[in-house]
């Protein structure tokens, strides 16, 4: 079958006419019709057929972003091969609750994870500091990277995230001992090579290679070409391309043909075995818009707007959107920060109302919008937090591969995190206490790792729950990255840092707040504006 396609093009005037002559050019495009296609299929029938060859001692390569994406029917099917252990797998998380790969950690069949983010998952945590299983972390974009790495032939890369860190110096243990950190530490972490290019530090990280991976896909069809849906993607592209056998669930297998060839994100030549998905999608934290009752029933724009003043994350939000401009690409880290464009939703306003932003989430949108209502909820379009999220229009969807090349080359215009502790030289740390804490790297370090590109501010209270000094000379805490930020807002003050000198500069004090009290409760060296603004 031959379709045609005209295309008009301007023919230059000639030097007497002032007409502008339109012709068509066609070009033609070939869609072959009913030709033969290799007989052998890529389908199998069941999920427990399909992993009958993974092997004790494997490394499994399991997709998704929190539970989104997540490949539970390949899961489930090998929690039902108890005789297979020692299994080490690689994914962003380990699930949540009893969802995800935590259920081979229960059954005892991993020995060990490498991942970016644990978040609220307490029995992982819990194991981890108890010496029953190693955890690598790794960054969020260089897990990424290093899968993408091995895909395409390549040993190793250089990257400047984690570099004068924990991450570089092999700092993070990969396993206690049976007993606990009091006991020490089994396997301690890996140091990496650091490396100078033109006056920037970067740290050498291998490949990852994976035997088995576990791939959710919304469609494939017969001969393994495959396409996700919206957040879905996430890690589980980069991880079909990686492995030695990669086995795939699909909410849809369609025959083949039925897919536009420029719709695949994935195609079949990296595919070996296709099942179909049968377990429902799950949504770790649906969080809705406010409904047009709680809206009616809202306060007056005067009283809101008094209590947002009185509410100190939202006096941080608010400090912190003016140094948003119109148009700027700007990715906000959980917690304080996505107060930041309330004015998605009802009262308090954050951001002015000329300013119009494209928000990026890590876990691959850009032009994120507000929360949905109980109609618009979708499992496959969450946002960073975990949290059901909309789509602006001008949005698009990717992968995590696409979303930190993105991050770490920067081209976002300003990243708003949150820190534990943050020091007068721009240093932050913000994912872990040793022996206490264990959240998780994420995203957090390759969002720091451009910050003469991507500015980078911290949003925080200025001390922490116990009422020790967060705004430090040097950080104890294991850093996330050094000489980062240019921008400390906290409930009590704004400080800008010098990240070249290694000084503060107090530009904004909060209503209420003396000189006095944030010198008693600041553990850092600053000075003062010749004009102190306040908020």
């Amino acid at each position: 079958m031959l379709a045609l396609r005209s295309r008009a093009i301007a023919i230059p005037r000639a030097r007497t006419s002032n007409r502008i002559a339109i012709a068509a050019r066609f070009r033609y495009y070939s869609v072959v019709a009913n030709a033969p296609i290799p007989k052998k299929t890529k389908v199998w029938d069941s999920a427990e057929e399909a992993v009958k060859d993974v092997k004790s001692g494997d490394i499994i390569l399991s997709g998704g972003f929190g539970l989104s994406g997540i490949p539970e029917t390949l899961i489930n099917a090998m929690t039902k091969r108890p005789d297979v252990k020692g299994l080490t797998a690689i994914s962003n998380n380990a699930g949540a609750g009893d969802h995800g790969l935590v259920k081979l950690i229960k059954s005892g069949q991993l020995d060990k994870v490498m991942i970016s983010y644990l978040g609220g998952n307490k029995y992982l945590e819990s194991a981890y500091l108890n010496g029953d299983v190693g955890i690598e972390l790794v960054p969020q974009g260089t897990l990424v990277a290093r899968l993408h790495a091995h895909a395409s032939g390549e040993p190793a890369l250089y990257t400047p995230t984690g570099a004068n860190t924990e991450v570089e110096h092999g700092g993070i243990p990969i396993r206690f001992k049976p007993g606990g950190m009091k006991a020490g530490v089994l396997i301690p972490g890996n140091k990496k090579e650091g490396r100078e290019f033109n006056g920037r530090r970067f740290i050498l990280e291998p490949a990852i290679a994976g035997d088995v991976a576990f791939v959710h896909a919304w469609k494939a069809d017969e001969v393994g070409n495959l396409v996700f849906r919206y957040t879905a993607n996430n890690y589980n592209g980069v991880m079909a391309r990686n492995a030695k056998l990669t086995i795939v669930e699909a909410e849809e297998i369609v025959p083949v043909g039925s897919l536009s060839p420029n719709a695949i994100h994935v195609p079949g030549v990296y595919v070996d075995r296709i099942v179909k998905a049968t377990e429902p999608k799950s949504i770790e934290v649906t969080k809705l818009a406010p409904s047009k009752a709680s809206q009616t029933q809202e306060s007056s724009p005067a009283e809101a707007d008094n209590k947002a003043h009185k509410d100190w994350r939202h006096r941080i939000a608010r400090r912190a959107a003016r140094e948003i401009g119109d148009g700027f690409y700007v990715n906000l880290g959980v917690g304080i920060p996505t107060l930041i464009p309330e004015c998605f939703d009802d009262p308090p306003q954050h951001l002015d109302p000329n300013v119009k932003v494209w928000l990026e989430s890590e876990n691959g949108i850009l032009g994120m919008g507000p929360y949905p209502t109980p109609e618009q909820v979708d499992a496959d379009i969450i946002n960073a937090g975990k949290e059901t999220t909309t789509l602006l229009p001008g949005a698009s969807c990717f992968d995590s591969a696409e979303s930190f090349n993105m991050i770490r080359g920067g081209h976002m215009d300003v990243t708003c995190l949150g820190a534990m502790e943050v020091s007068q030289a721009g240093d932050i740390a913000n994912f872990m206490i040793p022996g206490k804490l264990v959240k998780g790297i994420g995203g957090a370090m390759d969002l720091v790792s451009n910050p003469d590109k991507t500015k980078v501010i911290v949003t925080m209270q200025h001390v922490s729950k116990d009422g020790a000094p967060k705004v430090v000379k040097t950080c104890s805490l294991p850093l996330t990255g050094a000489r980062a930020v240019s921008l400390i807002v906290t409930d009590l003050a704004v400080f800008q840092v010098d990240r070249a000198a290694g000084t503060l500069l107090l530009t904004d004090i909060a209503e209420g707040v003396t000189l006095d009290e944030l010198r008693s409760k600041t553990a850092a060296d600053f000075e003062v504006a010749s004009h102190v603004a306040t908020f």
